[in-house]
């Protein structure tokens, strides 16, 4: 998961049209009700024009279009669980054949995502999980805890035998993806005793937090050597803290995700690595297994997309995982 603002394709208003219009076939539900709509799939991330979500949609959209089904996006305005609870309560009483959804809160939004669940809908979870997993068909993610192990490695590469403070900016409690990246990379920092781990702070999912975060960090621990930032806000957050403090290059600054501005940052030295998703293929293999578990075909429970590590001399030739921001 990687998280940003503003405008996304389509709306729930749109999308209660094309289910009337497009239902065919009928799914049996779990509850009452059954799906009329077996035809049509449903992708719901975790928030709107973030270019981890758009290049997911991407390829849910293509593999949809490839398959024979109809799939409309919706997406909260922020990651925040009561903004997508309401998007999920807007397939209201004609549900889709498949919900693709990146829950933003692994608790919270069991409920809402269960009550869709239990009027017939195929639930795919892309991205982020819930902690109960039963009411997923199917999951698809990264696996994140490898790849905070990852920006731990490369982290450690980058610094040689260098030895300092390392701080990790987490976004949100509760959202499964970072808080995995954040273990992993905190695990496989032990095994560098070169590099000692200041601790986690959350960011709320907001640059400005995370660059505040970064200032005080820099004012309290003059060794701090590397920052681990577990996604595009935070680390577009700890670049913008460095860059006021005029430590841009003198602290590694090791991102996950692949975003525009994330690869502009790198190519400028904003960024020593990223740690890049593949998020357009677990977009298309959401699709896959939403149409499986609809045509009574083998469904895979657990799914992980690829990890890449991206610095600046490889970058060039890692080009295919960088982010779009329009399909």
């Amino acid at each position: 998961m990687s998280m940003k603002k503003v405008l996304t394709a389509g709306t729930v208003v749109a999308a209660a049209a094309l289910l009337a219009a497009c239902g065919s076939g009928q799914v049996g539900g779990s509850g009452n009700d059954t799906v009329q709509n077996s035809k049509q799939l449903a992708l719901i991330p975790g928030q709107q024009a973030e270019p981890f979500y758009i290049s997911m949609q991407c390829g849910a959209e293509a593999e949809a279009k490839k398959l024979g089904y109809q799939l409309t996006t919706s997406a909260p305005q922020k990651f925040d669980a009561a903004m997508q609870t309401e998007k999920v309560n807007a397939l209201g009483s004609n549900p889709p054949g498949a919900l693709l959804i990146a829950p933003t809160d692994d608790t919270a939004m069991l409920a809402p995502i269960q009550q869709v669940a239990n009027r017939g809908t195929k639930i795919v979870q892309v991205d982020t999980a819930l902690k109960d997993s039963s009411v997923a068909v199917s999951s698809i993610s990264s696996n994140n805890t490898d790849g905070g192990k990852l920006a731990a490695q490369t982290l450690a590469d980058l610094v040689g035998g260098k030895s300092g403070s390392v701080l990790v900016l987490d976004t949100i409690a509760g959202t499964s993806t970072t808080a995995q990246r954040a273990q992993g990379f905190t695990d496989e920092l032990k095994n560098h005793p070169n590099l000692k781990s200041v601790g986690v702070q959350f960011t709320q999912n907001e640059p400005e937090q995370a660059a505040a975060k970064v200032t005080a960090a820099l004012a309290s621990t003059p060794d701090l050597i590397g920052i681990f930032a577990t996604n595009l806000n935070t680390g577009e957050g700890a670049a913008t803290g460095l860059r006021n403090a005029g430590k841009i290059g003198q602290v590694n600054l090791v991102g996950f995700d692949a975003s525009p501005s994330e690869v502009d940052g790198l190519r400028k030295g904003e960024y020593q690595a990223l740690i890049a998703q593949d998020p357009a293929m677990i977009g298309q293999q959401g699709v896959d297994q939403a149409a499986a578990a609809l045509e009574n075909k083998p469904v895979t429970k657990n799914l992980t997309a690829p990890l890449h590590s991206i610095t600046k001399a490889n970058m060039d030739a890692n080009s295919q995982y960088f982010y779009k921001q329009q399909c």
